[in-house]
């Protein structure tokens, strides 16, 4: 038996319908990406501003500040607490004076757990820091936990901005 030779089938290559159906659905994924984020960026422009009209209430003192991260009383005098959602420890080294610093440890950026003895702890390799200034005092971290700005009104703590 003679078989018939083989004759490639006429048209594009194989390679070059590949490349333009990869093309095409980049094209469209595109497409699509581009409208959703005109749609959310209108969304989100009318959004923050209904709600923080809503938060800030008509005192207009709190117009800056975000939703309230604690309460004044939540926060114990020489100690502090962390708020991981947040990414932020709030703290009170006098009465009356609060202070609030990033939460995740200058040393490997690992989350602080807790606020005991006037400092603030990273479980990671023991990094401690001052509940004033945020500066390190023990363990390897080589620079202080960076301040993040609150502000106190009445009996509210928010973070700023």
């Amino acid at each position: 038996m003679t078989s018939a030779p083989f004759h490639p089938a006429a048209g594009p290559a194989r390679r070059t319908v590949v490349a333009a159906a990869g093309a095409a659905g980049l094209t469209a994924v595109l497409a699509a990406c581009s409208g959703s984020d005109d749609d959310a960026s209108s969304d989100t422009g009318t959004a923050p501003s209904g709600s923080a009209s809503q938060e800030a209430g008509s005192g207009g003192e709190n117009a800056g500040a975000g939703p309230a991260l604690a309460a004044t009383a939540d926060i114990p005098e020489g100690g502090g607490k962390v708020f991981p959602d947040q990414k932020v420890v709030v703290t009170q080294p006098a009465a009356g004076e609060f202070k609030a610093f990033s939460a995740t440890c200058t040393h490997q950026g690992c989350a602080v757990k807790s606020v005991s003895d006037g400092v603030i702890n990273c479980p990671c390799h023991n990094s401690n820091f001052s509940i004033t200034d945020g500066s390190v005092q023990g363990g390897p971290a080589p620079k202080p936990l960076p301040a993040v700005q609150i502000t106190v009104s009445g009996d509210s703590i928010r973070l700023a901005g």
